[in-house]
């Protein structure tokens, strides 16, 4: 199984073959805690991840360049200046932040400090989120047989890598954008396989998966 097979070679998948079992999923070292500083902005839980608007309390940031990368949906827990602590959900990216730095919703920043603080010494650390349910997969909107991009959300831990099975049964690798899709080329009209892996090295593959919207039939299981 090769994972540099062109995607412009992926084709609809159709055959009645079942899909050859994941590969082992062991649960990877968590990350290391990171430090920075805080500030906070106007979010509504939008931004480059591409995620719906969220809710009050709105408990989101935008994580900087350097650490942008595979975090969209993932969770941290942020703790300030007097060791209290919040979790909030990485939304967007902050172009001006440093690596380290994190732009907090201002609900976010208001546990932390007040907001005439404007910026204040953090450390974070990923968690996993508290999701119930299984994974959900979204297709952005003008994806057709030729150009297919799909979104994983609800997940428990950051997403790594999406594949599509083609019809030789092997997964592909999609090309991951920054604004939080996996894009495919010529993968046909659908429903796809898909093999989802989190950054703690799970996997879980996904059969009939069609847009708009698609809940899966499991979530990634909680690493100890």
């Amino acid at each position: 199984m090769s994972r540099s097979i062109t995607i412009a070679l992926l084709v609809a998948c159709k055959s009645d073959k079942p899909p050859p079992p994941p590969p082992p999923s062991p649960c990877n070292a968590p990350e290391p805690a990171h430090a920075g500083e805080a500030t906070h902005y106007a979010a509504d839980g939008t931004g480059k991840c591409s995620l719906p608007k969220l809710g009050s309390p709105l408990l989101v940031a935008a994580a900087s360049h350097a650490d942008y990368g595979g975090r969209c949906g993932s969770c941290v827990v942020v703790v300030g200046p007097d060791d209290s602590e919040v979790i909030v959900q990485i939304v967007d990216r902050c172009p001006a932040c440093k690596p380290g730095d994190l732009d907090l919703s201002r609900d976010a920043f208001e546990l932390l400090a007040p907001l005439a603080k404007g910026r204040i010494p953090i450390r974070w650390l990923p968690v996993p989120c508290e999701v119930s349910g299984p994974l959900a997969f979204h297709f952005k909107d003008g994806s057709n047989p030729q150009w297919t991009a799909i979104q994983v959300r609800n997940h428990r831990y950051p997403i790594a890598a999406l594949a599509a099975r083609d019809s030789r049964g092997n997964f592909v690798a999609l090309d991951r954008a920054d604004y939080n899709f996996f894009v495919g080329k010529a993968m046909g009209a659908g429903p796809y396989t898909l093999r989802v892996t989190d950054a703690r090295g799970q996997t879980r593959d996904e059969v009939g998966v069609a847009g708009p919207d698609h809940v899966g039939s499991a979530q990634l299981p909680s690493c100890p």
